[in-house]
């Protein structure tokens, strides 16, 4: 695993450079930083003029607290309510401590599905629905095997990254988030 995290910049410059195409894994645990990192890397390849697209999951805090995700398409900037935490007294789905929205899924791989060659493709994030082969966005696991992108970013839990690397052993670098303290 690389020891730092790149500079968004640094990656872009390299897709500039026509490097690719390329996979990295990016991977950190809960709230360090992973989504906050992949939205400046977009920011920084729609500045270059490059081609975006995939999905990005802010998460959203009312009082402090993370009590729900949105989904965003980064081909054309819509957002849906992807989870939410669940009610007292009921569990998440597949015992993830959210309730996901299965129409916002479907959407979300119907998009995926669409998808045409691009300079910058983010996927944020893959996790135990996908890897368990539960749901979630499989169609992203198709998109990231045709590499018809110049640089793609995946990102994935520290306890799915030997899944991840055993899936795609041909990726190109490993990053970590650090911790925010």
């Amino acid at each position: 695993m690389n020891p730092a995290t790149p500079l968004p910049a640094t990656l872009i410059g390299d897709v500039c450079r026509d490097v690719g195409p390329a996979l990295i894994l990016l991977t950190g645990t809960r709230s360090a930083g992973k989504t906050r990192w992949c939205g400046e890397l977009v920011r920084t390849a729609r500045a270059a003029r490059l081609h975006v697209a995939g999905l990005l999951s802010p998460p959203v805090f009312e009082g402090g607290r993370k009590t729900a995700i949105d989904l965003v398409d980064l081909t054309t900037g819509e957002r849906r309510r992807l989870a939410e935490r669940p009610s007292p007294g009921l569990t998440g789905m597949a015992g993830l401590g959210w309730r996901f929205d299965l129409a916002v899924l479907a959407w979300a791989n119907a998009r995926l599905a669409r998808l045409a060659a691009c300079d910058l493709l983010v996927i944020d994030e893959l996790g135990p629905l996908e890897f368990r082969g539960e749901g979630g966005f499989a169609a992203a696991f198709t998109q990231l095997d045709a590499r018809r992108y110049r640089l793609a970013v995946a990102v994935v839990r520290p306890e799915l990254l030997h899944a991840a690397q055993i899936r795609w052993p041909w990726c190109s670098g490993i990053f970590a988030t650090k911790d925010r303290t």
